[in-house]
């Protein structure tokens, strides 16, 4: 272990021990009730929820500053990220529940995103920035009926911050840190993230600008005898508007813009190659609401504009926009009846040698009782119709029933939904492969489960699910075409995670899942996985946590030899700490994360981070 590493560890210690005799208020650590939105789009207590619902918090978010978006989910049950752990800039496959990531619908806002130019139509969350983000929200099984196509196995719901109600408020969050392997311990500053977020509420008008950059270097994509650095870099700009006509009108508009450059190598070999992948993502939209007497009318509307280009032996170059537009009515017919009716269109469109283009247009409906004896239903349907495929109803039954005990609840749920995902443009008329008599994947999903609450205390739940894929869309290396998957994919699991606060100052959570997809080789899709985590408040103004992750035995593809190879498992250990200063103003941190600098493989020939440190600021004025 480098001297420079040794110091480096000191000097945070001293500092922190020396801080830690400061006296003042915080929040403390405490397990509140929730309320969660994701599942039915109105404002429940989770003990009226169907659905085990993820929530990280904009605490939790804060205590992971500098890492991805990507890492924090991936921490999360039901869920792997592939890539997450690796160099910044590697390519992320997103599977959850055993699913595929085309299966995965993302939300900004309440507004799909969506990448029409890329292969599987996905949305690539290396575009992602912390700065600006509040929470997120997961809900896990079929949602298509409330978002339509693409929500079969999860919707990871993304809710940007809101204005300051001051009239100025300036955020900044600065981080340092180190970018290596297990076997090249250096420490050398490689990995930088700056984000600023100014806001505020004048009068009748709210405000927000953010800029957010994130940087590395140090590591080479592939493991290759050179081992050539390549570097990753993300700028984003995001502008928020807000006005308030009155109690009941309010209307916001915003835009992004966030600018990608990754270099990468060559796969097939795999060698090292100057090669570079560059994106650009615009985005711009509108969000209303109008009050009226136990209701409200929503619009949300966002468009996009994506342009990829690969630099490579193979150049390629990648344009493709899209336009959403979500016109909803929820009403609460009174305390126990809550119904949402709904009309959703979208329209993608891709150049190609010629331009291509489909569109949705979908009606919906979903209704929420929730009684005073303990019994709670969330049902819907929606009816989807494509300009490629026509009409296709799609729907979910999801009762639940909460007995209340003296300190809080324990809640029987179960769930069967129906979803519906059309081939992407590139698989239906793209230039490589494309197939236009393709056929829609059919999914169903079917899970039931417990939850167990002890309010401030505890909360423990346990989730069985089972689904099944129909006419899924693979590239078939034989016909070097695209085509409709002839066996069905089977998966199930079980999903467990407890939250726990045995004192006032230790929050304890955990999470396992177990995952056994049938019907192909389950690539990259752990059968096992264990996150557990640690949060102990060490004084009023000092946090510091610990976290375990362990990801099981699973398959890969080595692209040398075309096999599937069975990969061992391995454990990860982090470690966080931070202290506040000037009335809470300031906050400094201090991370290290892979702290037994374990030797793994996440992907067969793509290098993984080592131990790591990284160090930063978060400043509020």
């Amino acid at each position: 272990m480098s001297k420079k590493f040794l110091g480096l560890c000191a000097s945070v210690l001293l500092c922190t021990n020396a801080a830690a005799q400061q006296q003042n208020d915080t929040t403390k650590i405490q397990l509140l009730d929730e309320v969660v939105v994701s599942d039915s789009r109105f404002e429940l207590k989770r003990e009226n929820s169907g659905k085990t619902v993820i929530k990280i918090s904009s605490e939790e978010l804060e205590r992971n500053q500098g890492r991805s978006i990507a890492e924090i989910i991936n921490t999360k049950s039901g869920i792997e990220i592939a890539g997450s752990r690796g160099r910044e800039g590697t390519i992320l496959g997103v599977f959850a529940r055993g699913g595929r990531g085309r299966q995965v619908l993302v939300l900004i806002d309440g507004v799909r995103v969506s990448d029409p130019s890329s292969s599987s139509q996905e949305y690539d969350l290396r575009l992602l920035s912390a700065t600006n983000i509040e929470s997120i929200e997961i809900i896990k099984g079929a949602a298509s009926t409330l978002y339509g196509t693409n929500a079969a196995t999860a919707v990871i719901n993304i809710k940007t911050k809101n204005a300051s109600p001051e009239k100025v408020k300036l955020n900044f969050q600065t981080s340092r840190g180190t970018n290596q392997t297990s076997e090249d311990q250096n420490y050398d500053l490689a990995r930088a993230y700056n984000g600023v977020n100014l806001s505020g509420t004048l009068n009748k008008l709210n405000y927000q600008i953010a800029f957010a950059n994130r940087y590395s270097e140090g590591l080479s994509a592939l493991i290759t005898p050179e081992n050539l650095e390549d570097v990753f870099s993300t700028f984003s700009t995001d502008i928020k508007l807000g006005y308030r006509f009155s109690d009941s009108f309010t209307i916001n508009v915003y835009g992004n813009q966030t600018k990608l450059r990754t270099d990468y190598d060559e796969s097939f070999g795999p060698t090292d190659a100057p090669y570079v992948f560059k994106s650009e993502q615009k985005r711009a939209g509108l969000s209303s609401e109008f009050k009226y007497t136990n209701g409200a009318l929503h619009l949300n509307t966002g468009y996009a504009d994506y342009d990829s280009e690969n630099i490579s032996a193979f150049p390629s170059s990648f344009k493709g926009d899209n336009f959403t537009a979500d016109l909803y009515n929820k009403l609460s017919i009174n305390s126990q009846f809550h119904t949402i009716i709904g009309l959703n269109y979208i329209k993608d469109r891709t150049e190609f040698d010629t331009e291509k283009e489909f569109a949705i247009l979908d009606s919906y409906v979903n209704m929420v009782y929730v009684s005073d004896f303990g019994f709670n239903l969330n049902i819907g349907g929606r009816l989807n119709n494509h300009s490629e495929y026509g009409n296709h109803f799609v729907y979910n039954v999801n009762p639940s029933y909460c007995f209340e005990t003296q300190n809080g609840y324990l809640k029987f749920l179960g769930s069967y939904a129906t979803s519906y995902i059309t081939p992407s443009l590139t698989q239906l008329f793209g230039r490589f492969g494309a197939n236009p008599d393709l056929e829609p994947e059919k999914n169903r999903t079917l899970e039931g489960g417990f939850e167990f609450a002890i309010q401030q205390k505890l909360r423990f739940s346990g989730i069985y699910f089972n689904r099944k894929e129909e006419n899924a869309v693979i590239y078939n290396n034989q016909t070097g075409q695209y085509s409709n998957a002839v066996s069905n994919i089977d998966a199930q699991g079980v999903e467990l995670e407890f939250v726990w606060n045995p004192l006032d100052k230790i929050n304890i959570s955990g999470n396992y899942t177990f995952t056994e997809r049938k019907g192909d080789a389950a690539i990259r899709i752990p059968k096992h996985k264990i996150n557990a985590g640690l949060v102990y408040e060490l004084s009023e103004k000092t946090n510091a946590s610990l976290n375990y992750a362990l990801t099981g035995t699973r398959f890969d593809t080595d692209f040398t030899t075309f096999e599937n190879i069975a990969l061992p498992n391995y454990s990860l250990v982090d470690f966080y700490v931070e202290h506040q200063l000037l009335s809470k103003r300031l906050k400094l941190f201090f991370a290290m994360s892979n702290v037994f600098n374990e030797d793994y493989t996440e992907i067969i020939g793509f290098t993984t981070r080592g131990r790591n440190v990284r160090a930063g600021l978060n400043l509020t004025l």
